[in-house]
């Protein structure tokens, strides 16, 4: 039977997926502040990230967070440009919130993000549906920017920083289950990979101050959090160094020094660039258990034509080695998930085909994957053309499907009979009578609740599977 190209179940659960584009609201809080916000987050999880800096900003001006927007004084949607159909669900969203502001010429709508750094002035200028332009390092501006719309003007900031990590700034946990939380270490991207806009709407890379990082981990940890995640665009090119330049911390003495906060605080990290993970990053995953043996190592293509024209700077057979080296030094059970774009500019179908022999030799146990969108002001648009049918990325990309959902079938019946350590999230999505949480490699594990807890770890023999989700029964 095919897949449907809308069956997402082959994939990590919503929290952990890369390039999300069902939006995340915010929460209740109920504070004493007399004013409320609204926030609503598209993308990735650096945006989600960016959203619990945003209302910790807010929070210090005097708003708390509100679940339903026509309670809202201030709305915000913090955006996406990845994808061109992430940003059209943002435009719907708009016309539905002006809707709101013609009712209550009070509220202020302001768009945050990736799209307001691509687009600019055009919101304020041609569309006129918003109040308020932030792009991604001008958080702490928007109580300004608030006032400035008090006082009658429009505002917009999106000035890129090369400094600007929020450091010091401490989120506000939004739609938290106070089991897993996001660590943003660094911002921005210096890889310049002809189909994406990150660069241009994200900046330059910099990496945030090292005790910082470690400071939140151990406050999370106090705070009775189970798991971190460490995020950048690039975690691998992580490199900080104090202002006296005596102390200099790559990424793997970052992970480390995370996973030394407490053997029982679960550490993961995303994303990798193939041209960047080193073995080192590899050793430091092996030393450590509670550092989780799973790694998101992004493909794009399988053909070396295609990856040159996407200027992703390695070719298959690095990609190849590299993978060869996570089996050799953290395992084969190492969980590995990767992103797939089919249909690029000029790719043939025997270049498609390179594609999923790729696939079919690495056996990821998680794949993201997508048609071709072109995303204008890259690279990409602006020199080649995307010129393969519309019809021919879709039969592609259910081939790439295909093929993923087999493998990860595949994958998950070899786990049946075997015993795994899972960190319990919550309840599972059918039933209040079992409980959800995964494994190192990321794998989603139900079970039956019985006396076990939310932020305990079970031990869970499989029995059963689907080709996303592991099935089984808590040992004691």
């Amino acid at each position: 039977m095919t897949t449907r190209i809308k069956d997402l179940d082959i994939l990590p659960s919503a929290a952990e997926k890369e390039y999300c584009e069902l939006p995340k609201i915010s929460l209740d809080q109920h504070t004493g502040n007399n004013r409320k916000l609204y926030i609503e987050s598209y993308g990735c999880q650096m945006n989600y990230s960016d959203s619990e800096i945003v209302t910790a900003v807010m929070h210090a001006n005097g708003f708390d967070t509100t679940s339903q927007p026509q309670l809202a004084d201030v709305i915000f949607l913090n955006t996406c440009s990845i994808r061109e159909n992430a940003e059209q669900k943002v435009w719907k969203r708009l016309k539905e919130f002006n809707i709101l502001k013609r009712k209550n010429p009070q509220l202020t709508i302001g768009i945050l993000g990736c799209m307001a750094e691509r687009l600019k002035t055009k919101f304020l200028e041609q569309e006129k549906i918003v109040d308020i332009v932030a792009g991604p390092d001008a958080y702490r501006d928007l109580p300004k920017l608030i006032n400035d719309v008090n006082e009658g003007s429009k505002a917009v900031n999106v000035f890129l920083s090369r400094e600007e990590t929020y450091a010091d700034i401490t989120p506000v946990r939004l739609n938290s289950n106070g089991i897993t939380a996001l660590i943003s270490i660094m911002r921005g991207c210096d890889n310049m990979c002809s189909f994406c806009v990150v660069p241009y709407t994200r900046g330059r890379e910099r990496s945030r101050d090292v005790h910082s990082i470690v400071a939140e981990a151990q406050d999370l940890y106090d705070r009775g959090y189970k798991e971190v995640t460490l995020l950048g665009q690039n975690v691998d090119s992580y490199k900080w160094q104090s202002a006296d330049g005596i102390e200099k911390v790559n990424f793997a003495q970052l992970l480390e020094r995370v996973a030394l906060v407490n053997p029982e605080l679960r550490v993961r990290f995303s994303t990798s660039h193939p041209k960047d993970i080193t073995d080192e990053v590899l050793y430091a995953i092996k030393r450590h258990d509670n550092i989780c043996n799973y790694i998101h190592l992004p493909a794009q293509s399988g053909n070396n034509r295609i990856l040159e024209l996407m200027n992703r700077t390695y070719d298959r057979e690095w990609y190849l080695g590299r993978i060869e080296a996570i089996n050799r030094i953290i395992g084969t059970d190492c969980g590995i998930s990767t992103d797939i774009i089919t249909g690029f500019c000029s790719e043939t179908e025997e270049e498609h085909q390179d594609t999923l022999s790729l696939m079919q030799q690495v056996r990821y146990h998680f794949a993201y994957m997508f048609s071709y969108s072109e995303r204008p002001g890259t690279p990409a648009a602006k020199k080649l053309a995307d010129d393969v049918p519309e019809s021919v990325k879709q039969r592609r990309l259910v081939e790439i499907i295909d093929m993923q959902a087999s493998t990860s079938k595949a994958r998950n019946l070899e786990e049946i009979g075997k015993i795994h350590r899972v960190l319990v999230e919550g309840f599972s999505k059918k039933s209040t009578e079992q409980l959800m949480g995964r494994n190192t490699q990321n794998t989603v594990v139900v079970f039956d609740k019985k006396h076990y807890q939310m932020g305990q770890y079970v031990n869970v023999q499989i029995t059963d599977c689907t080709r996303g989700t592991l099935m089984g029964q808590g040992i004691d």
